[in-house]
């Protein structure tokens, strides 16, 4: 199963929402509460968060992830007209501990066992991200976690992916990049990384100038795919 662009790979550099942390968790937790609009509020949640960050990213207004987060569930709390501060405050605290998906602690641990490096590279704030990589402990199976606070300015500007090279201290075209989102995908293979696509939610091709090398549905076939062997 390995594949040739896949090798003298020196690091795994993964996104985190989406990728390793489940976005919808935070929602399906609370879904009792808010009936049956939880899987449209958890919908519009996702797209509005994505929509503001290059929305600022294009209007050089930063603020950081959890800033848009939080004005990209007001929206969305507006637009399924649910007026709710309590669970308001609540979905935001069960934003900063998301469930990782059930197959990222075993991959993570194999590839630390076949001696790989690796990362998470992500839009989320340093602390959002520290809470949910201890939240799902984490810790131990990463050697760097890198938030787009560094550079000022969100995926996917080349800069955020410069960050992993400069911060990893190695070739893009070493690095192996994985996320679910096509175009985060699309922006990485662009800057030179390989790329694999984690395509959880079954999404067509995005039609943009670059694309991934690989497309799988779950992170578990990665340390086959890089042909790791446990050191």
């Amino acid at each position: 199963m390995n594949a040739p662009q896949f090798t003298n790979i020196q690091a795994c550099v993964f996104d985190a929402y989406g990728t390793l942390l489940d976005f919808n968790s935070a929602v399906m937790n609370c879904a009792d509460e808010i009936g049956d609009d939880a899987a449209r509020l958890s919908e519009i949640w996702r797209q509005k968060q994505l929509q503001y960050t290059w929305l600022r990213s294009l209007m050089g207004t930063h603020a950081d992830f959890w800033q848009v987060t939080g004005e990209a569930l007001d929206f969305s709390l507006d637009a399924i007209g649910l007026e709710n501060p309590e669970l308001r405050e609540k979905l935001m605290a069960l934003y900063r501990k998301l469930d990782a998906f059930p197959e990222v602690s075993e991959t993570l641990r194999s590839l630390k066992a076949g001696g790989m490096r690796t990362a998470i590279l992500s839009n989320g704030s340093p602390d959002m991200l520290a809470a949910a990589v201890h939240a799902n402990n984490l810790q131990d199976l990463l050697d760097d976690v890198q938030s787009v606070e560094d550079v000022g300015v969100f995926k996917p500007d080349p800069r955020v992916y410069q960050l992993s090279v400069d911060r990893l201290g190695v070739g893009p075209e070493q690095i192996c990049f994985m996320s679910s989102n096509g175009w985060d995908a699309a922006g990485a293979a662009a800057f030179g990384f390989n790329v694999i696509w984690v395509n959880r939610y079954k999404q067509p091709t995005e039609h943009l100038p670059a694309r991934p090398d690989m497309v799988i549905d779950t992170l578990a076939p990665l340390p086959e795919i890089l042909a790791l062997t446990a050191q």
